[in-house]
């Protein structure tokens, strides 16, 4: 479900002429992403709840390590991105052309995925080099920072701190970018005066806003408290959540609430 849905927006977003803006090539980024964040843990997770014999190899684990939080670190500033988007629309409608034109929202999407590369390699990095000893049991459906961390041994108070102080510059950041956004344009659809208006303005912002609290909601829970605080079944409800549930759910959200996307599908 989580593959069709985001190829379909993919799709729609590159072949209907209606869906050339700036809004569709973000979501088309989102899907992208979502795709990615799926196929880099469901196939391990499937095979090891399916067979007996539940390991993954030290160099399975490191990939998937890199691939989950590239992914997971981009999406995050992505929404980001996005609530700025919907904010020129709707607040600066006159000069929405002349900012989000197509050579910036490229350079906006490089440095989103720069930013999550850039994350991603020096924080799973960091971890890797931490020591093992003994038995390696992950009690976990996935590879991620916080459980490796609490599953290695040694000294660990730098790499808990490091990661606190990295998820809050990509975290708490960009969420609150984006509830600043949201307020400004919160504030500019009550001061219109055409209720269709602001019926499609609120339909648009209600979707993003639902898709910013499915992702960040789990991902704060997660990362920005101490990995040695982390109780048995929170990482694999948390994983199982913004791993599957959030990628299976972004492209209902999108289509439920959007003509011009539904009306796109209807015609592929």
């Amino acid at each position: 479900m989580a593959m069709i849905g985001n190829i379909a927006i993919i799709l729609v977003s590159k072949l209907d002429p209606r869906l050339q803006s700036p809004m569709y090539f973000f979501l088309t980024n989102l899907s992208f992403l979502d795709m990615c964040y799926t196929t880099s843990i469901v196939p391990q997770m499937l095979f090891n709840l399916g067979s007996s014999k539940k390991t993954i190899s030290y160099m399975g684990c490191a990939v998937q390590l890199y691939f989950f939080h590239i992914m997971g670190g981009t999406e995050c500033l992505l929404l980001a991105i996005m609530s700025f988007d919907r904010y020129v629309a709707i607040c600066r409608p006159l000069h929405y052309t002349l900012i989000m034109n197509q050579h910036i929202c490229i350079l906006l999407v490089s440095i989103v995925w720069l930013g999550g590369i850039t994350y991603a390699v020096s924080e799973a990095t960091v971890t890797l080099q931490l020591p093992l000893c003994g038995v390696n049991k992950l009690d976990h459906l996935v590879c991620e920072i916080p459980v490796l961390i609490k599953t290695a041994c040694g000294e660990k108070k730098v790499n808990e701190l490091t990661l606190s102080v990295v998820c809050i510059f990509l975290l708490a950041i960009p969420l609150c970018l984006i509830l600043a956004s949201y307020a400004s344009i919160g504030h500019a659809v009550l001061k219109m005066k055409s209720s269709a208006g602001r019926k499609k303005a609120f339909g648009t912002c209600s979707s993003h806003l639902t898709v910013v609290f499915l992702f960040y909601g789990p991902a704060i829970c997660m990362y920005l408290q101490p990995p040695s605080s982390i109780t048995r079944d929170q990482p694999k409800f948390m994983a199982l959540f913004y791993g599957v549930v959030t990628p299976t759910a972004n492209p209902f959200i999108y289509t439920l609430r959007n003509k011009d996307v539904k009306g796109a599908l209807g015609n592929l």
